[in-house]
């Protein structure tokens, strides 16, 4: 964080806890999920729906939130956000500590907690653009923003595993104590611009705001739909491949080899902790380059490929342990990439919207990755891993054919009309 402003370092600092506290919020049930089938005495399908219901939930709620706010401020739409997603982990945890059947209530409070990261996590990434006059300084608080996205996927399985050795309901109650602690720092040391896309004076009806959002989505995707609806399937394919290939090791592990616990929790984390360096370099190093950014998402979505191919062919743990880590770096080149590409190709007024349908789609990915792979474990690991190798694939051509970074720099008044292109920074010299 050195070359970022500094006036904002804490401000960005107290946000990186929010994908952080998100992240734990779901994926420290991950490795947990068997031990969840066992005490609930549901099925391997019925109890990925605990992962399922929240990111459902949220992939229609989070361009609500999104256009919410644009209209009335990022920080007014994150603090109740935190608020509700702990009164769903609570609602889920005590429900599990004092109701004998308590599988319908405990996905009641994953709803619920799905309903508050909706407006949470997705809002972040307008904000760090709104917060920074520098696209250099955008990139590498996206970087850091994604890497601590991807930190709380590495700490997730050994904190998720570690609360479950003290009572196997421990993780849902630990989130709203997260809540509570990135409510504080939000509250106090956040300090966000002036809100966007309101009017003033709040004279706009909402039918019309409602119209106007409409409007303002339909002409977004008429300009720069090619590359938008390639970077929101990228980014949906990459969280079907974390979640999905996490949930096949995490019961692999315990079913196949008896290993569970914490040791467990550190294996899962060993692929997260390489996706979250990659990550965290990768924003660091690619400023406001979108060529680069390009080139990196296609060779994260190559190396994907490539790594999830390998994982249908191994028996042995070590080495599909080995090919998860090659593909977790993968995805630590894409994310960072896509993050910066839209934050910087769309408007400060339209970030909010555009980014909310990004991180819907990405939620799409999350929901489908556990119980897709499942109902395919069912037939054998290689038709888990292929079907996945499918999606790398089809996200590397999709990468390499359909964004392509603007040629010329534009300024205000020359527009880009290609749908395919993605506009430069004012005043930038075009990579």
């Amino acid at each position: 964080m050195i070359n970022l402003q500094a006036d904002k370092r804490m401000d960005l600092a107290s946000l990186a806890s929010i994908p952080l506290i998100v992240t734990l919020g779901n994926s420290m049930l991950i490795p947990v999920l068997p031990q969840l089938e066992r005490q609930l005495r549901v099925t391997s399908l019925q109890v990925s729906m605990v992962i399922t219901t929240y990111s459902i939930v949220a992939i229609f709620l989070i361009p609500v939130a999104g256009y919410l706010s644009d209209r009335y401020g990022r920080k007014k739409i994150i603090i109740p956000s935190l608020v509700i997603t702990g009164i769903g982990g609570l609602v889920s945890g005590l429900s599990a500590w004092w109701i004998k059947d308590s599988y319908w209530l405990i996905l009641a409070g994953r709803f619920i907690q799905g309903i508050g990261s909706a407006g949470a996590m997705p809002i972040v990434i307008p904000l760090v653009g709104d917060m920074f006059r520098s696209e250099d300084d955008v990139s590498q608080g996206l970087g850091i923003i994604e890497t601590a996205n991807t930190f709380g996927k590495v700490i997730s399985p050994i904190l998720g595993s570690a609360f479950a050795l003290v009572i196997w309901f421990l993780p849902f109650l630990a989130i709203p104590a997260f809540c509570a602690a990135a409510i504080v720092l939000v509250a106090f040391f956040v300090h966000v611009p002036k809100k966007h896309g309101a009017e003033a004076d709040g004279s706009s009806s909402k039918a019309e705001n409602l119209r106007e959002f409409m409007r303002s989505i339909q002409a977004i995707f008429r300009e720069k739909g090619r590359w938008l609806v390639a970077i929101f399937a990228i980014g949906g394919v990459c969280m079907f491949v974390i979640f999905g290939s996490m949930f096949y090791l995490s019961s692999k592990l315990e079913d196949d080899l008896g290993i569970d616990g914490i040791i467990k929790g550190l294996i899962l984390a060993i692929p997260l902790l390489f996706l979250c360096i990659t990550s965290y370099v990768t924003g660091k190093k690619i400023a406001d380059h979108k060529r680069l950014m390009k080139w990196l998402s296609f060779t994260g979505c190559v190396t994907q490929t490539g790594a999830i191919a390998a994982a249908a062919l191994l028996t042995n743990i070590y080495l599909l342990l080995a090919a998860l880590v090659v593909g977790g770096i993968g995805i630590g080149l894409v994310l960072p990439c896509l993050d910066a590409l839209i934050t910087e190709g769309i408007e400060k007024a339209e970030r909010g919207t555009v980014t909310s349908l990004y991180s819907s789609v990405r939620y799409i990915g999350v929901a489908l990755g556990p119980p897709a792979v499942s109902l395919l474990s069912k037939v054998s690991q290689a038709t888990v891993f292929f079907s996945i190798c499918a999606l790398c694939l089809a996200a590397a051509c999709y990468s390499l054919f359909a964004i392509r970074p603007d040629s010329k720099s534009t300024d205000t008044k020359q527009v880009q009309h290609d749908s395919g292109s993605i506009p430069q920074p004012r005043g930038r010299t075009p990579i």
